[in-house]
């Protein structure tokens, strides 16, 4: 059966069996490891149908690069994958690489269980990726995983619905991208030409996907942490103009009242209905929505304010400390980041590089091509001090009291004072700055 992409927006999504890598060094199942010999490597990771693929293809032109060296993948649901990691590496048994989130990356990577790349990259490694990119993998001022991909949040939109209420262009340059103002007449043409069964629009912040909120602060030009990383800095005008923005989305009824943080319903289940006519949504979806929606669509940019902003999604690689072949390992790691094996991957998965060059050149996904300049464009407005923080070695901690306070604010009734003191002091309890 087809794999539904969006099941990933909230960060617990299920293959609906594990996979094997055929021809490519065999199959271990959930929650166990291979055997290693000389020159094996045990690679555990979640994905997509196409993102399988795309690993299965890699480490097949690895091996036959690297002969008599044998990559064992091992293809397990999201809501397993880090239960496995935790129980594996508490038993002294982790797979030698394994895929991450980069808002959970720092939490293996604080915790001492990554191993440090720094003596295995080759010279000038690090030049190869986006300064945004670069600095999601890096701990202490040293790299511990290698940035694969990236995806960020753009505006799908239903262009029937659109088209209905008046709104008959929409920003094709990233520069001309609605600004928060522009964006709310939007949304009120579509609050008065749609029923009130509908909706202008849905916001893909449930679940983990609460970092998504965070591209907000960014826009107007706050952050969460301090310059050192501990030291929480929410407590800004930026920080309040962020939170009684996104408030509106619900005060003024342009969301949902089930589009909340810790709804069970995903924002873009919501758009696929016509239930909203507008949802924050990544690259990710395009293979689903291109299959999926029943009505002609099409992207824009994020909403712009003091500056664009976004968020910094996608997922890491990494080597755990234990690795049994350091040295292996991160050949591995460089080789999946080379320019091809990295384009090859992207293309395919309808995900985003983290090559610069491939950022400056461009590249065309093999589903709705036509979307891809809007996806690359969002994501160039990632700055390196925004995606720095979702690093954080505390960011899980983080984001359960961003979850609590701001699913307060959105629909508890909450004051923006107090849910700026409610972040503050959770932040503060989870970096021990208190």
């Amino acid at each position: 059966m087809d794999f539904s992409r969006r099941r990933f927006l909230a960060g617990s999504a299920a293959l609906t069996a594990p996979l094997a890598l055929a021809a490519c060094g065999g199959f271990a199942p959930a929650g166990s490891q291979p055997s290693q010999q000389a020159g094996t490597l045990s690679f555990t990771t979640w994905g997509t149908d196409a993102e399988l693929a795309g690993l299965r293809d890699v480490i097949a032109r690895f091996q036959q690069a690297n002969a008599g060296t044998t990559i064992n993948l091992n293809a397990v649901p999201y809501e397993q994958m880090f239960s496995n990691i935790d129980a594996q590496i508490q038993a002294g048994n982790p797979p030698d690489v394994f895929r991450v989130p980069y808002y959970t990356f720092g939490s293996y990577a604080g915790a001492g269980q990554l191993l440090d790349l720094t003596p295995h990259l080759p010279a000038g490694f690090a030049d190869r990726f986006t300064p945004q990119a670069w600095a999601a993998v890096q701990n202490a001022g040293k790299p511990y995983g290698v940035p694969h991909h990236t995806d960020t949040s753009v505006i799908l939109y239903n262009k029937t619905l659109l088209d209905a209420a008046g709104v008959t262009s929409v920003p094709t340059e990233v520069g001309q991208a609605w600004t928060w103002p522009q964006l709310l007449d939007v949304a009120g043409k579509l609050r008065s030409s749609l029923p009130g069964s509908k909706f202008p629009m849905a916001y893909n912040w449930q679940g983990n996907g609460v970092t998504r909120w965070l591209s907000l602060l960014f826009q107007a030009d706050g952050r969460f942490l301090g310059e050192d990383l501990k030291t929480p800095a929410i407590d800004s005008d930026a920080g309040r103009a962020a939170i009684d923005f996104s408030k509106r989305f619900f005060t003024d009824k342009l969301v949902p009242a089930n589009d909340s943080v810790k709804s069970t319903t995903y924002a873009a289940d919501t758009w696929y209905s016509q239930t909203a006519a507008m949802v924050w949504g990544g690259a990710f979806m395009v293979p689903d929505a291109d299959k999926t929606a029943d009505f002609e669509w099409g992207t824009t940019f994020a909403p712009r304010n003091v500056r664009a902003g976004s968020d910094f999604g996608g997922n890491a690689l990494v080597a755990t400390a234990k690795a049994k072949d350091p040295a292996l390992a991160a050949k591995f790691l460089d080789f999946v980041t080379e320019s091809e094996s990295m384009k090859s991957f992207c293309t395919a998965a309808s995900l985003l590089p983290t090559r610069a060059d491939l950022v400056e050149n461009g590249i065309s996904f093999t589903v709705r091509p036509e979307t891809t300049p809007v996806f690359l464009g969002q994501a160039a407005q990632v700055r390196a001090s925004d995606s720095g923080q979702v690093a954080s070695p505390v960011m899980s901690k983080i984001i359960t009291v961003f979850k609590d306070q701001l699913e307060q604010a959105f629909v508890g009734g909450q004051s923006t004072e107090a849910t700026i003191a409610g972040l503050t002091k959770g932040i503060a309890a989870a970096t021990g700055a208190q």
